[in-house]
């Protein structure tokens, strides 16, 4: 549902409910001995070949008929049923996956072009009449953007030729580890250590679980009680198991530390997936289990705002901060959390956690219900970046931070938090937050004592479009849309609570803030004492 604000402003998303998720995933470390390292070693090789060879009969087949019941019989004859059936299922996702990349591909060279022709119908320095679209600043900038339109316009016709042929591009192992193998140097790394990486990535060993099999899995099977692993092997194997049935059976017990009594309640009564993957820079196995959790009912979004929100900015760097409560008005000051956006994937990953769960417990001491953030992914900007970001070495630290801003890591993790801890995620447009924030909000929330940026007043904007209101204060169909009468409209205030309006800009009184009359000394307007009416005051 589209909300207009105006003719001459974009119309604005009406906020939703983030889906939460709809599956768990934990992970513990397995301890395998010599012979049991080289027989999972052998096992993933296998299994990984005959995974790479299946993906290529699938990009070959195309848009067509995924024929899974015949590359499965195939595979069959080599590992066994359950592992042919995990090797055409993830072969199916990748061709999927890799399918609508490829039209994303294709959407964004055509955002890219529209923009540069835009830019490129308006004459040198001046202004198309018809359209208002400025013009390059000179015919240098001119004619680099007409190269650059011929190459994007290549690039386009190189697409849309492999998606009239249902082509598409998979590297099992990662195209960016592959072209690595060409600057070892740059990566600091030797061939052997290279190679690792490179067979690690490559290797397949995923059971998929079935709900009516012992413990949820039948090819990888772990008994909760115990945490004794067993993984059927392919009859190729049969020289390695070290229990009946073809089975090798891992000598060191597992646990997981993480959700252990959900996993274990999910494996006596469903399904559950395993994955064992190896990590070579740390010399480590591990094993992942995975499974589907039930989804309850959907919650609206006035219901996942009725208590308040606690709404947020993202920016480079930190999070703003600032609670409200049901009728839309700031409670308590605003805050900021950091966060780091530079250095290692793991130091960011820890700081984003850190944050999110400094977040749950703010929403948590403010009693409210929902997190209100802004639906941000940057997929327009990304694609049209280098033609709308600016030029020089401005427009490209402003382009660097636009695609270092964690949004889909940021959004994914702070949906699976919150759903942890109990909590709906509101996601609203995020356009004219900023703008709109400081230009009603900057001043009412700052006090002596805390001065609040233009960031905080953008979050106090994202709240009260998370909860239906205008972003404007005091006005009474704000009362009126949250159902809180204007007396309750602000229940336990505190000192630094804004919920008065701001004054009228034509100088008339308002029905809150009246304006203060002044009388001279003498005036007979003024109100006087009245007499005594003791006899001691008489006196």
């Amino acid at each position: 549902m589209l909300v207009s604000v105006g003719q001459s402003l974009r119309e604005i998303a009406a906020p939703f409910v983030v889906a939460p998720p709809a599956g768990r995933r934990i992970r513990t470390r397995l301890r395998p001995t010599a012979g049991e390292e080289r027989a999972l070693w052998a096992l993933g090789a296998h299994l990984g070949s005959l995974a790479g060879r299946d993906l290529t009969e699938r990009c070959r087949l195309g848009r067509g008929d995924a024929q899974r019941a015949r590359r499965k019989q195939e595979l069959t004859a080599e590992s066994s049923s359950r592992w042919a059936g995990a090797i055409t299922r993830t072969s199916n996702d990748q061709w999927q996956r890799a399918w609508l990349n490829l039209l994303d591909r294709r959407r964004g060279l055509r955002r890219a072009l529209a923009t540069i022709d835009r830019r490129l119908s308006a004459p040198v320095g001046g202004r198309n009449e018809k359209t208002g679209v400025h013009g390059y600043a000179s015919r240098a900038d001119r004619f680099h953007k007409q190269q650059r339109r011929q190459i994007l316009a290549a690039r386009l016709a190189a697409v849309d030729a492999r998606i009239a042929e249902g082509r598409v591009s998979v590297v099992r192992g990662g195209r960016r580890l592959a072209s690595t193998r060409h600057h070892l140097k740059d990566a600091r790394l030797t061939e052997r250590e290279w190679r690792e990486r490179w067979h690690a990535e490559r290797m397949f060993i995923t059971a998929d679980g079935e709900r009516c099999k012992r413990h949820g899995n039948e090819t990888i099977r772990i008994d909760p009680t115990t945490g004794i692993v067993e993984v059927k092997l392919p009859g190729v194997f049969a020289e390695h198991a070290s229990v009946k049935d073809g089975r090798l059976r891992l000598a060191v017990p597992v646990a997981f530390r993480h959700r252990a009594d959900k996993w274990a309640a999910q494996a006596q009564t469903g399904a559950v997936r395993y994955d064992i993957v190896h990590d070579p820079d740390r010399k480590r196995w591990y094993l992942d289990a995975s499974w589907r959790i039930a989804v309850g009912e959907p919650v609206t979004v006035a219901q996942a705002t009725r208590h308040g929100v606690l709404a947020l900015d993202l920016n480079a760097g930190h999070l703003a901060c600032c609670a409200l409560e049901s009728a839309g008005n700031p409670t308590g000051q605003p805050f900021t959390v950091p966060i780091v956006d530079e250095g290692a994937t793991g130091l960011r990953d820890a700081s984003i956690r850190h944050a999110i769960s400094t977040l749950i417990h703010h929403a948590k001491t403010a009693g409210v219900q929902a997190i209100a953030v802004e639906n941000l992914n940057f997929v327009d900007a990304r694609d049209t970046g280098r033609e709308t970001m600016g030029r020089g070495k401005r427009g490209k630290r402003f382009r660097k931070t636009v695609a270092g801003l964690p949004t889909a890591r940021f959004r994914d993790r702070l949906a699976h938090m919150c759903a942890s801890a109990g909590l709906r995620v509101i996601a609203v447009d995020p356009a004219y937050t900023s703008r709109w924030g400081a230009q009603h909000w900057q001043r009412p929330i700052s006090t002596k004592t805390f001065k609040a940026s233009r960031h905080h007043a953008a979050s106090v904007t994202i709240g009260r479009r998370a909860r239906g209101l205008g972003v404007r204060r005091g006005r009474r169909r704000d009362l009126l849309a949250s159902g809180a009468s204007p007396r309750e409209s602000c229940p336990g205030r505190t000192p630094s609570t804004t919920c008065a309006p701001a004054p009228r800009h034509d100088g008339k009184a308002t029905a809150r803030h009246p304006k203060v009359r002044k009388t001279r000394l003498g005036d007979p307007a003024t109100v006087r004492g009245s007499p005594p009416s003791t006899v001691r005051s008489g006196r």
